[in-house]
């Protein structure tokens, strides 16, 4: 499905690896692995387990989001 337009969902983190990786729920309950982009590597390091995120994901691939937004809670 080449072209798929991503969408935007939110989240609440879960856990935070070292690597810069999070682990996500969203309100549905389903549970992704997303990450931060490298032009918002300095606000990653502020984010913590029950923060808030924006992401996008693609249709192709429900299971990866990438970080667009954080909100502290």
């Amino acid at each position: 499905m080449p072209g798929a337009d991503p969408f935007k969902v939110e989240g609440h983190v879960i856990e935070v690896a070292a690597n810069g990786t999070l682990r996500v729920e969203l309100k549905n309950g389903h549970r992704l692995t997303a990450y931060v982009p490298r032009k918002m590597k300095t606000d990653a390091a502020a984010i913590q387990a029950g923060d808030t995120v924006k992401l996008q994901l693609t249709p192709c691939d429900l299971s990866v989001g990438r970080v667009i937004e954080t909100n502290k809670t």
